[in-house]
């Protein structure tokens, strides 16, 4: 009990773990997600955009075309108006096709602690059902679940019951997606966010040990190697947990600001044969051309941003030539 508390103290107010606490003896297994095909949707924005553009500006429509030929997750949260139903449709689309589905649960109560991704559901009571009925929507089809983007690193906004309630609600969460054969990656924030140890001690209340594993970087900037050697550092802290990178705007890694920082890239390309023991996956989980706020002259979150879309596959292109010679 006491190291429980201990524990519980680390992940809520930032003191590093107990030593030896909670550590989960887990070998490298192999990476569960490899030889999985990853779904190009067909219909995404940046295919629609490009489309529009064919014509009057062929060589943009051909920048986006880029974008829309990568496999990009699809984020489910609040907007949706029958999550079940939603998630079962894309679904059973995406595993009649051959590939893995990858889904973003993204409805904590209290998200982005009101900032410009503010929303979530409405309690906890209110989360609870949402999160059951995603699992439902599943019904056992197999899929990539990344949980809760920023709420272990974001939830010092919160009260310290606040704090209890979201760890409960992500490992209920965990619990309910698993019992539907979802493969979990509970989000952990970025390498610059929280020291490895908070990370850590934050997982472990939120239910890791049941999770496959945890993501990194989910719509942030950071290079492939920064995330590599932290999620490592966590990973060890865990007993061996696997994770996952975004790698949807970190081709050049140089921004210091995540708010629609101008002068990225886009990065490496999804795929699960990563070439690392303990990453499963670079994954396209932010949508890139898509706003992160209304910041440096962005739309609101989540809402289409051409002039951004272009430039991330334009400096993509500019630096793949430049690695080419």
């Amino acid at each position: 009990m006491a190291l429980f508390v201990l524990s519980l103290q680390a992940a809520l107010f930032g003191a590093a773990s107990p030593a030896g606490g909670f550590v989960y003896a887990q070998t490298l297994a192999n990476n569960p997600l490899a030889g999985h095909r990853l779904y190009v949707d067909p219909n995404s924005t940046a295919q629609r955009q490009a489309e529009t553009l064919r014509r009057s500006r062929p060589q943009d429509a051909e920048l986006l075309a880029g974008i829309a030929r990568r496999p990009v997750a699809r984020w489910m949260g609040g907007w949706v108006a029958d999550i079940a139903r939603e998630v079962d449709n894309a679904a059973s689309t995406i595993t009649r096709s051959g590939a893995m589905p990858v889904f973003v649960a993204y409805n904590i109560p209290g998200r982005d602690c009101g900032q410009y991704s503010a929303g979530g559901a409405n309690g906890s009571t209110a989360y609870r059902r949402w999160i059951h009925s995603f699992g439902e929507g599943l019904r056992g089809q197999r899929a990539i679940v990344i949980l809760e983007p920023d709420a272990l690193s974001g939830m010092d906004c919160l009260t310290p019951a606040l704090r209890q309630e979201r760890l409960a609600l992500l490992s209920e969460a965990v619990t309910v997606l698993k019992g539907q054969r979802a493969l979990v990656y509970v989000d952990a924030g970025n390498a610059r966010w929280r020291s490895a140890e908070v990370m850590a001690a934050r997982l472990r209340l939120a239910n890791i040990v049941q999770a496959d594993g945890f993501s990194l970087n989910v719509s942030n900037f950071l290079p492939d190697a920064l995330n590599i050697a932290y999620g490592e550092r966590v990973s060890r802290l865990l007993g061996g947990k696997h994770f996952i990178i975004d790698t949807s705007r970190n081709g050049l890694g140089t921004a210091t600001d995540w708010c629609n920082p101008r002068g990225q890239a886009l990065g490496v390309d999804p795929t699960t044969n990563t070439g690392h023991p303990l990453v499963d996956a670079f994954l396209w989980v932010k949508q890139p051309g898509e706003s992160d706020g209304t910041c440096n002259g962005g739309p609101n979150a989540g809402s289409w941003w051409t002039e951004i879309a272009l430039e991330l596959s334009r400096a993509a292109s500019t630096l793949s030539r430049t690695i080419a010679r």
